[in-house]
């Protein structure tokens, strides 16, 4: 038989579950501990979390695809991309 305890705990985390909340450990240096809860407090306050998460989407999130025109723009070779118009060849049937 579970203690109460361990009933109460269990009952905690079901609600959290039911809230969209997970629970998330991560391993780092002592000096980014206080960041990291800073992070953290801002990603759960309801006033601040939109924000908070645009800000680190666009400073840390993946980087988004680029286009093909976007990468020959880029290129640090001159490309020369116009070339001669080819109407066919004559063909005798």
């Amino acid at each position: 038989m579970a203690s109460r305890q361990t009933l109460a705990v269990r009952g905690y985390r079901d609600r959290l579950k039911r809230g969209g909340w997970v629970r998330c450990e991560v391993k780092v240096h002592r000096d980014d501990v206080e960041l990291i809860r800073d992070v953290a407090t801002a990603l759960r306050d309801p006033d601040r979390n939109a924000s908070a998460r645009a800000l680190l989407r666009d400073r840390l999130g993946a980087p988004r695809g680029r286009g093909f025109k976007e990468l020959l723009a880029a290129c640090p070779v001159d490309l020369e991309l116009d070339r001669p118009r080819d109407v066919g060849r004559d063909i005798e049937i």
